[in-house]
């Protein structure tokens, strides 16, 4: 999905790591990864691709090693296609450059959906080919005209239990009930799924959100700030200031409430009620170097199920297929941003939305919480 949350996972992957909860030479397989191809992502050295080589570029970090694992060695067994893997990150304006250039070095992309329509429409992204990528592996009204749902996470409410516990927080408008909630908040800078939450907390059923009145949402954005204590940017940053008791709330990336669930041994919880589920998707590059037809098997074949549970084990990224999650463990399913008991209590971001005001809907967000 967007570049912060990519950053981020690289974080987490990091600190699984120093718990032992991967091995040395797995992790050792990990750096090797960060080092040969972050590091030439970086520099802005892009993998080349031939007939016989798919390149996959993705943000870097765990997602290389991430992706590799669940779907590029799989598919190379299968097909003999080598994926690179490509952690430069594809930018919608990356994904723009390479189109433009006549000569991409890039097959596929983990791609904002609404950016991959973007640019789908003006012909620099190659059409999903249904008759290969499969519309019944994909949640409904997640499969678009130029991207594929590849994974789900969600921005939920985290809280302090020892404040809280008696009587926790049970949606929106209770994260913004400071009278009936003390305390300090924290929220995401970026606006992405904070226009939600500002109007369900100012009484917009879930059900009656889109199209967002933005006007009303920055309205209650400019009353509560002052209740904000951080408007964070990457998500250890949001984990932070809850460990540390600098907010008493936050809203925050599922994979790290998860992490801080754990790493408080309860004294932070986390609540699904009133969530913003977010995905990640798949687009094929228009005239890609290994050829549409081998990208699009590439994307069908990552929805297998069995991959799409390797992707959970190592992010708590949660399956694009449903048909993965009876394959997640009972005692980690409560971890799964899709799985449907918390799926049911959550709002899907709306990407038809997004595609057409995100960029302006966040320059005034950004103009409030700096003012």
């Amino acid at each position: 999905m967007n570049d912060k949350f990519q950053q981020d996972c690289l974080e987490i992957l990091a600190i699984r790591a120093r718990r032992g909860e991967i091995s040395r030479r797995r992790f050792t397989q990990i750096a090797t990864a960060l080092l040969g191809t972050t590091a030439l992502g970086l520099k802005a050295v892009p993998a080349l691709a031939d007939s016989g080589r798919l390149v996959f570029v993705n943000w870097g970090g765990d997602a290389t090693s991430a992706y590799n694992k669940a779907f590029g060695e799989p598919f190379q067994a299968d097909t003999g296609i080598v994926v690179k893997q490509d952690g430069s990150g594809p930018t919608e304006g990356a994904i723009q450059a390479q189109f433009e250039s006549g000569k991409p070095t890039w097959d596929i992309c983990d791609a904002d959906p609404f950016s991959a329509e973007t640019l789908g429409k003006k012909g620099m992204i190659e059409p999903i080919d249904y008759s290969i990528v499969d519309r019944a592996k994909m949640r409904e009204g997640f499969g678009w005209d130029h991207a594929a749902s590849s994974y789900f996470y969600s921005y939920v409410i985290a809280y302090d239990a020892k404040k809280y516990g008696d009587n926790p927080p049970t949606g929106m408008a209770d994260f913004f009930d400071v009278g009936k909630f003390p305390g300090k908040r924290a929220m995401y800078k970026w606006g992405t799924a904070m226009w939600e939450a500002l109007l369900m907390g100012d009484g917009v059923a879930p059900a009656d959100l889109y199209p967002l009145d933005l006007t009303r949402a920055h309205a209650k954005l400019s009353a509560f700030k002052e209740h904000v204590v951080s408007f964070w940017g990457g998500g250890a940053e949001s984990q932070s200031l809850l460990l540390n008791g600098d907010a008493s709330m936050a809203l925050v990336w599922s994979t790290r409430a998860k992490l801080m669930e754990q790493d408080s041994d309860g004294e932070i919880k986390f609540i699904w009620d009133q969530g913003l589920v977010a995905p990640g998707a798949m687009a094929v590059i228009k005239d890609n170097p290994g050829g549409a037809q081998n990208a699009m098997k590439f994307i069908a074949s990552a929805q297998d199920p069995a991959r799409q549970l390797v992707l959970f084990e190592m992010l708590a990224n949660g399956p694009a297929n449903p048909q993965a999650d009876a394959l997640i463990p009972a005692d980690t399913r409560r971890f799964n941003p899709v799985d449907p008991a918390n799926f049911a209590l959550q709002v899907p971001l709306d990407m038809t939305w997004y595609e057409e005001n995100y960029g302006a809907g966040l320059d005034e967000y950004l103009k409030i919480i700096s003012a």
